[in-house]
Formats: structure tokens, C-alpha cells, sequence
């Protein structure tokens, strides 16, 4: 029989800069990390774990031409075809009138969009259970994690072993 849960092993630091030196003798040691979670962003954090640069910027500046085309056509073919009236002498395609409101859904659609595709990607959706290793995490402590679901009891130990040379000041395992 499969389960679905896992066991991860965490270990809380105070201070930032202790994460970082932890992490950095993880990556020497070839340790696998499989997750890093601070309390607020820590600065210099993302180049010590080899992330790459977020690519949601492009899929921002995608859905803001969407929605700048959308409203440009839209009254393009309103103020044209569909409902051609006369506003003041202006004539029926008048681009400078069509500014504002092309402007406002260029950053209504790249916000939307952004959001909901970040909401894709992380799975926050209304109903899904947040799992969180502890509740200290998001107030005042750093924490690495490490899987260890399939881990030997002497990989288990050798990481407790590694948190306490790196100085943690708490080591936990937790069932998710």
C-alpha cells in the first residue's frame, strides 16, 4: 500500500545569516534541501540555492498586451461599426479618447493574470489545507527541510548531525 505522506526533517535557525551558512554547508556536503522557509524575504538567499529568476514577468507583460489589444479593439470596433456617434465633433476613431481606458485593463488584465498563474503554480486555491512544519516559521524562524521519507536511519542521524554543526536551534521531524 502507497501513502501519501512523507516525513521531513527541519531544523529552526534564529538569525538569518545562520540559514545561509547553513545552507552553504549543505550545498558543499551535496546535501538534497528540499525546501528553505523564512519568515520574510532574505536577501541574497535565492543565488546560495541556485534558484533561477521567476519567468512570471513575461507571462505579466503577455496578459497586459492581451488586455491592452482587447480594450483597443473592443472600442475600435464599439465606436466604429457597432455604435458610431459623434462626441463633441470628435470623430469616430479618436485614439487619444481611447488611452485611458486601454491603460486601465493593459494592468486589470496583467494583474489578474499574473495572480491567478501564481496561484496555479503554488496551489493556493480557496479549500486547499495549508501545511505548515511550524507555526514559528512564518513569525520568527528560519528553517531547512529535508525529506526524508525514504532515508536510512543513519542519513536521518547524519543530518541531525548537520544541524547541530550548523547550529540550529531546534531540530523536528514532522509527518505531512
Amino acid at each position: 500500500m502507497v501513502s501519501d505522506s512523507k516525513q521531513v526533517l527541519y531544523g529552526l535557525y534564529n538569525d538569518e545569516e545562520d540559514l545561509k551558512g547553513a545552507i552553504r554547508a549543505a550545498n558543499a556536503a551535496h546535501l538534497d534541501i528540499m525546501d528553505v522557509y523564512t519568515p520574510f524575504p532574505v536577501h541574497g538567499l535565492d543565488p546560495i540555492l541556485g534558484l533561477k529568476e521567476s519567468r512570471l514577468h513575461y507571462l505579466g507583460f503577455i496578459y497586459g498586451t492581451i488586455g491592452c489589444l482587447f480594450a483597443f479593439l473592443t472600442m475600435t470596433w464599439i465606436f466604429t461599426s457597432d455604435w458610431p456617434i459623434v462626441f463633441g465633433g470628435k470623430p469616430y476613431w479618436s485614439i487619444p479618447a481611447f488611452i485611458p481606458i486601454t491603460f486601465e485593463l493593459t494592468v486589470l488584465f496583467a494583474a489578474w493574470g499574473m495572480t491567478l498563474t501564481f496561484y496555479t503554480i503554488c496551489g493556493l486555491w480557496p479549500g486547499v489545507k495549508a501545511q505548515s512544519l511550524d507555526n514559528r516559521i512564518t513569525d520568527d524562524k528560519f528553517c531547512i527541510a529535508f525529506d526524508v521519507t525514504a532515508a536510512s536511519d543513519n542519513a536521518v542521524d547524519g543530518l541531525k548531525q548537520f544541524f547541530g554543526t550548523t547550529q540550529a536551534a531546534e531540530v523536528n521531524i514532522k509527518t505531512m
